[in-house]
């Protein structure tokens, strides 16, 4: 039903300059019916018929998909003669890759400046249904040892459009030169494309570079913060040779995307060497340098906040003069508001955490000085939120090391709140760094602490703040065997929602997975998540395109392989509010039709499946999560300029395609171009008169002599006939139509109507056969006409007189 509606929609009446192919006749009754293939239609916007020179035209390519199976799909036009494609003007759907080409056969995925004569757009997995979107399900991650290479710390996660997952990630403590960026394939263990890896980091926007180039350092615990905005897009705490700062990485891009200083490096006695954090709060990302000051960056506007560097809040951590590139020993937090900061020197003085008011730019009530968390000589790698058993933040942990473990919590007012006894019960010489938090299925809130040393090769640590005690049902410390023997040293975790794993990394250099329930090592689960928005499937500004969602789907996946009842799919739409969907039906399908596209223009789809086997994944087979609607075909489209040179009367284009049905074409839509001020042709006529008594050379292609005046006594005093030529001149630039002769004296010489090229001629033949008169007699001849392809109603030029004379005897009077 789908099908017949979306083929009724692509009719004249939607799209405008439509040419739809003529019908083929039915074949014999003996050959059986063809599959049908699949189909294109062209038409055209922007212009009105016929279009100006210099105008924009705007193409626009239909594509109904008949396909029964899935496969790789292509459309491909070509730019034709007499228009000019207009840079950044190719729109495809979503889940088609475009590409350009200035020759007509190598296409490349990065615009040329110039010269485009051809665009394409290409879908690897175009199917039954191209108002589709479809996303990779990850499989379970398995260890990946070595491939983060260097001394990775956190991961960063990144979705890729076709649904892989990258594990990025940035060697910790590194030199401004060293290169110190890796992305990993987490579904393949192979490191992502575009390498060699790793890279460096560099100030200067722009793609990454390769080698030891970059001229960004490394911080000793770096916190990142991904910009709602652009998630792909990643600020992190940045130390140059002459300042410390933010820096951006474009995980989507594969780029730099900035560096903006905050203060200069050095200074004395007390000296800025390094940066921590970086944490928000308010729209604003804030760190602590060595010296204890907080430094301050504003996420819309891009720039340091004012008044930044604020005074020190926490005591200062490798503060020494010509020291720069030395590690601070400290993390940070926000509560409620309110940003903390850990700091402390190994073997040096007393670890402590501070608090800093955002709304005052100065130090939180009740903490005028920063507050102990540990005996002198004991320091810290972090400081963590303490929630209460409902949830909400209100203080902040640090957990320090050194002769004896000791973990100290205070809330915002300064006043003491008791440690979480996991963390509490660590023996001595234990590292440990800041949590990741994850809401488990039940509502709890957990905060999973990485630790390693002091006797442990790597292990998490899971705190229930829901019950203030040891996550119910995982050992404490959760160790990994499966994992590089236990050698994990683990940093720290980054939480995926659709497949419910945490992703470990540690200074082994390891990439692992942990499932937050159970603590195995590795998850055996799986997700996928897709964000659906059927507008961007059209580029034509037509509305009533999308009727609705139908549903999202498990493909390449067996159904029984998936715990489907302890599974969950999620559906939020453009403003992150959840919308109610059903659950799973037992073929792993979830019914959309219930959800209004006009009320939720876009959604996304997240899936987190509990797999009872991981046999899906692996040989060849890609499990898919695919979300759909019902709507009309989608719409490749791009823009050209149609020349301003006169000679172009008409453009024209045609699509092509391919896809699992075979080969198909566009109709072919042609444009008139209408001439306008600038291309008014000039017609100029010219009457003649034959000069010769013999009538056989005065009819057509007669060598005459032809004159503008017959010679005296040529018509005689009695009867005679006059033999006149008319020639009308089309001097250009451009061709004329309802072309017609106009004579004042004889109506045979009338002709038309006729249409003339530029630069061609047309000649009429005539006669008048004269009586006795002794006065000469005088024709006049003039053009009329109308230039090709001027609106319709137009009324017509005319040219100037032309006129030749008969003579008797009064011409020598």
């Amino acid at each position: 039903m789908r099908r017949r509606m979306r083929a009724r929609r692509l009719g004249a009446a939607t799209l405008p300059l439509v040419l739809m192919a003529a019908a083929f006749p039915s074949p014999a009754a003996a050959a059986p019916a063809a599959p049908p293939l699949s189909g294109l239609t062209k038409s055209v916007q922007g212009t009105g018929s016929p279009a100006d020179h210099g105008a924009t035209a705007n193409w626009v390519v239909g594509y109904d998909d008949r396909a029964s199976t899935t496969g790789p799909a292509t459309i491909t036009d070509a730019v034709a003669a007499g228009q000019a494609y207009q840079s950044g003007s190719l729109h495809a759907p979503p889940g088609w890759t475009p590409s350009w080409s200035t020759d007509g056969s190598a296409f490349t995925g990065t615009e040329p400046a110039s010269g485009v004569t051809a665009v394409r757009a290409t879908n690897p997995r175009s199917g039954a249904d191209a108002t589709a979107l479809s996303g990779a399900l990850t499989p379970p991650v398995q260890t990946i040892a070595t491939a983060t290479g260097g001394d990775g710390f956190t991961p960063l996660l990144n979705r890729t459009s076709d649904g892989t997952l990258q594990a990025w990630n940035v060697f910790h403590h590194v030199n401004p030169a060293n290169a110190k960026l890796v992305c990993t394939d987490a579904g393949t263990g192979q490191r992502c494309p575009g390498g060699p890896w790793p890279k460096p980091l560099n100030t200067a926007p722009g793609p990454l570079g390769t080698g030891n180039t970059g001229d960004i350092a490394s911080t000793l615990t770096p916190q990142y913060f991904r910009n709602p905005a652009a998630p792909a897009q990643v600020y992190y705490p940045a130390l140059t040779a002459a300042s410390v700062g933010v820096g951006c990485l474009d995980l989507a891009a594969a780029a730099n995307c900035g560096y903006w200083p905050l203060t200069a490096t050095g200074g004395s006695p007390s000296a800025v060497n390094s940066i921590a954090g970086l944490v928000e709060s308010g729209g604003n990302l804030y760190g602590v340098v060595s010296t204890g000051a907080v430094v301050c960056w504003t996420i819309a506007t891009k720039s340091a906040c004012g008044g930044q560097p604020y005074a020190p809040i926490v005591p200062p951590s490798n503060n020494q003069p010509g020291n720069t590139l030395a590690h601070i020993y400290g993390s940070m937090t926000v509560v409620a508001g309110k940003v903390f900061a850990s700091s402390s020197v190994p073997g040096v003085g007393r670890p402590a955490l501070g608090c800093f008011d955002p709304a005052t730019a100065t130090a939180c009530a009740g903490w005028a000085a920063s507050k102990p968390t540990g005996p002198p000589g004991n320091y810290t790698y972090n400081a963590y939120t303490f929630f209460s058993t409902a949830g909400a933040p209100v203080g902040a942990c640090s957990t320090t090391n050194g002769a004896t473990e000791v973990t100290t919590c205070f809330a915002l007012d300064g006043s003491a709140l008791p440690a979480p006894p996991v963390a509490a019960a660590l023996p001595a010489g234990v590292w440990v760094f800041n949590p990741e938090v994850v809401t488990d299925p039940a509502g709890h809130l957990r905060s999973y602490l990485a630790l390693w040393n002091g006797g442990f090769a790597g292990a998490a640590l899971c705190h229930d703040w829901t019950t203030g005690a040891a996550c119910a049902g995982l050992p404490g410390p959760i160790t990994h065997p499966a994992a590089n023997g236990g050698a994990t040293r683990d940093y720290g975790y980054t939480y995926d929602p659709p497949t419910g794993c945490l992703i470990g990394l540690g200074d082994a250099g390891v990439l692992f997975s942990m499932d937050p329930a159970t603590g195995a090592t590795p998850c055996v689960r799986s997700g996928g998540q897709v964000t659906l928005k059927p507008g961007d499937f059209y580029c034509d500004g037509g509305t009533g395109h999308v009727q609705g969602y139908t549903a999202a789907r498990l493909t390449g996946i067996t159904p029984s392989n998936v715990d489907l009842a302890a599974s969950r799919v999620t559906v939020v739409d453009q403003s992150g509010t959840v919308v109610p969907t059903p659950g799973f039906a037992p073929d792993g399908s979830v019914d959309l039709t219930g959800v209004s596209a006009a009320a939720h223009p876009s959604i996304t789809v997240t899936t987190s499946l509990v797999l009872t086997s991981a046999a899906d994944f692996g040989g060849g087979n890609q499990p898919q999560l695919v979300v759909d609607y019902a709507g009309d075909a989608p719409q490749l489209c791009f823009s050209t300029t149609i020349a301003a040179d006169c000679a172009v009367t008409s453009v024209a284009n045609t699509a092509t395609g391919t896809d699992t049905t075979g080969a198909f074409t566009s109709n072919t839509v042609t444009l008139p171009v209408a001439p306008g001020a600038a291309c008014t042709p000039k017609v100029v006529v010219q009457k003649e008169i034959c000069a010769s008594a013999t009538a056989s050379k005065c009819g057509p292609g007669g060598a005459g002599p032809w004159a503008k005046q017959a010679p005296v006594g040529l018509l005689g005093l009695l009867n005679a006939t006059a033999y006149w030529r008319i020639t009308v001149t089309n001097q250009g630039p451009v061709g004329i139509t309802a072309g017609q002769v106009v004579d004042s004296v004889e109506p045979s010489c009338q002709t038309g109507p006729f249409t003339l090229a530029a630069g061609t001629s047309k000649q009429v033949y005539c006669s008048t056969y004269a009586l006795l008169s002794l006065f000469p007699l005088t024709n006049r001849a003039k053009a009329s006409y109308v230039p090709v392809n001027v609106p319709s109603g137009t009324p017509p030029t005319q040219s100037e007189w032309s006129s030749a004379t008969a003579c008797s005897l009064l011409c020598i009077l």
